[in-house]
């Protein structure tokens, strides 16, 4: 009896702590790894629904695992920041056949604008099969930043030049972003290298952006790229990016390399490790406001080159959760 009841009792304390673990009851949300963006962003979206964590129960998972799990029916819905078409997505619709994408309210879209860095953007209904109208949501950008203190007026010119009118040659999807319409996309509250302003004025693009103070006064022809890790997009778009680069801009020789994306990017342009870096806006603004996690450390030698892709929040369901909307997991 006493071992029965023993038994009980852990098993209930084990039930608990997976519980709390989750996050509580309710519909269970993939809301991304934790201390990741897409977790900071997932919860910001739900607390613009009144969303609170004993409302729902949290996986904190990749989005491709966490589709895996709306597959398999252990997931309502997944957030997840992810370039258009989202592979995964793409993937899970070829599987299960009945995949929803929710979009945000204007009101959730208002809330995000004004507490984070995200823009409201419209994701086309041409963009998934399953899709039968637009839908709205919100973005982040993936920029190129430079070093200024490597990257002199005339390279930077060059290197926003060969992203825009070379992008032709660039064969990863996400390349199709890379246009003169899109070019100062994720640029705002940002300084732009005034090589890069150079170009999109002549082009007829209006520049608003504080322009940065150049410590390169030299030439430098070989460069590093810092992208993100080997299994994302950053890594082999960065490659491909690198590769043009070379093949077009005469005695250029940039060698990308793989690392942990975003911050360390920023952080190795600031220690003066890293001539070129891709990175979400969003970190970009912390590092040259000297906020967030660059709060007193502050970057102070990074400037915008160009746009690269939007990363935008995309959140999937699955029809047969009945699920329509946010405001259905209040």
């Amino acid at each position: 009896m006493f071992k029965r009841i023993f038994l009980l009792t852990l098993t209930s304390i084990l039930c608990l702590f997976l519980l709390i673990a989750c996050g509580g009851g309710g519909a269970n949300i993939a809301i991304g790894p934790p201390a990741s963006e897409t977790n900071a962003v997932s919860k910001l979206i739900l607390d613009a629904y009144g969303i609170e964590d004993s409302d729902y129960s949290a996986y904190q998972e990749g989005f491709g695992d966490a589709a895996d799990g709306v597959q398999d029916g252990n997931i309502d819905v997944s957030i997840g920041i992810l370039g258009l078409p989202a592979g995964n997505i793409e993937s899970l619709q070829a599987s299960v056949g009945d995949v929803k994408m929710i979009g945000l309210s204007d009101d959730a879209i208002a809330y995000m604008e004004e507490n984070s860095g995200y823009m409201r953007y419209t994701i086309p209904q041409d963009t998934y099969d399953f899709m039968d109208e637009d839908i709205e949501t919100v973005t982040a950008f993936a920029v190129l930043v430079a070093n200024t203190d490597s990257i002199d007026e005339e390279l930077g010119y060059e290197l926003a030049k060969s992203m825009v009118e070379n992008a032709n040659e660039n064969t990863h999807a996400q390349s199709v972003h890379m246009t003169l319409e899109n070019a100062l996309q994720g640029a705002e509250g940002l300084p732009i290298h005034p090589g890069a302003k150079r170009y999109y004025e002549e082009q007829g693009l209006a520049v608003d952006n504080e322009v940065a103070v150049l410590g390169a006064t030299e030439r430098k022809n070989d460069l590093i790229l810092g992208t993100g890790s080997q299994g994302g997009t950053y890594y082999p778009l960065g490659g491909e990016i690198a590769t043009i680069w070379n093949k077009n801009i005469e005695g250029l020789n940039v060698t990308n390399t793989e690392t942990g994306a975003s911050i360390e990017n920023l952080a190795s342009i600031r220690d003066g490790n890293m001539d070129l870096g891709m990175t979400v806006h969003v970190p970009a603004l912390d590092a040259v406001h000297g906020e967030g996690d660059f709060a007193e450390n502050e970057v102070t030698n990074a400037a915008f080159i160009g746009h690269i892709y939007p990363e935008v929040v995309q959140i999937v369901t699955r029809e047969n959760t009945d699920i329509t909307s946010l405001d259905d997991l209040e």
